[in-house]
């Protein structure tokens, strides 16, 4: 059942309160215990809030080797759940491509997979206002690759995204105005081929934000070129018009702005990501 149809939240009293980390396998799992627990005490009310994320962005919302869901997003997560103790956290992994759509259609409560918001999707879905990260996109190329330094050198050539993202609406906001120029390649939002589609020339470039080179090519077969193509705030992604997310999306903002004035936020990113890329002042 999803937030919307769960109007009457559940009184969970201090004693019978446990949640149980979901198996291995699994595509659902609690981000917490401390939030239930917490409202339970003092008698409050708990709503289940069913988190939409992936499972194939490296540092990000991934599997690890003990098959545990985590990443920056993920234990970000995780940590506002703590703060927030009239809401549980559950996460739903999904195909990034079906994140968007799983939102529309009510199966997930919020989408947490470092969405940059832009003014295609402003037009469809509501953001929260505290970003709590911030990074810019720019061409990448295999390293020996000097030929390639604006999209208009993109033109005619292969160029990977994955469907749905803010850098393939970079690419059709382009072949809108040009033509249909770039040749865009869609990818699934579970492949982690992009270094060796670019390296061996089944593509030309790809687009990505300024922290994801090291952490897809740790090896230094890619690099970025160009100057910044768009600047974005990172942000959750909600329904519109719908009072409830409107709730859910303040009590976010409360916690990442407590996050960051705390100091963990940017622990986290510079825990997972290599540097804090939580402000725009991120380098």
């Amino acid at each position: 059942m999803n937030f919307k149809k769960r109007k009457k939240s559940l009184i969970v009293s201090a004693l019978g309160l446990m949640i149980l980390a979901s198996g291995c396998g699994t595509n659902s799992e609690p981000a917490a215990q401390a939030s239930g627990s917490d409202s339970a005490a003092t008698g409050g009310k708990v709503t289940k809030i069913v988190v939409g994320t992936g499972t194939g962005f490296p540092q990000v919302c991934f599997i690890d080797e003990n098959g545990k869901l985590t990443g920056f997003d993920v234990e970000l997560l995780r940590k506002i759940d703590e703060l927030l103790p009239q809401y549980e956290f559950e996460f739903q992994t999904m195909d990034f491509g079906n994140l968007l759509l799983s939102l529309e259609t009510d199966k997930i409560d919020l989408v947490a997979h470092v969405m940059e918001k832009n003014p295609e999707r402003e037009e469809k879905y509501a953001f929260n206002s505290e970003a709590y990260a911030h990074w810019r996109n720019r061409i990448v190329v295999a390293k020996d690759n000097d030929s390639i330094k604006s999209l208009d050198d993109l033109q005619g050539k292969k160029v990977l995204t994955s469907a749905t993202s803010a850098e393939a609406q970079i690419l059709e906001n382009y072949n809108k105005e040009n033509d249909k120029k770039i040749d865009i390649v869609y990818q699934s939002g579970q492949a982690n081929d992009t270094v060796s589609q670019v390296v061996s020339g089944r593509v030309d470039a790809t687009i990505a934000a300024d922290f994801v080179l090291p952490i897809i090519d740790p090896q230094g077969q890619l690099k970025q070129t160009g100057e910044e193509l768009t600047s974005d705030d990172v942000l959750y992604v909600f329904r519109k018009d719908d009072a409830d997310e409107k709730a859910l999306s303040d009590a976010i903002d409360g916690a990442v702005k407590e996050l960051k004035e705390d100091g963990t936020l940017s622990a986290l990113s510079t825990e997972w990501l290599g540097s804090d890329v939580t402000g725009d002042h991120a380098e």
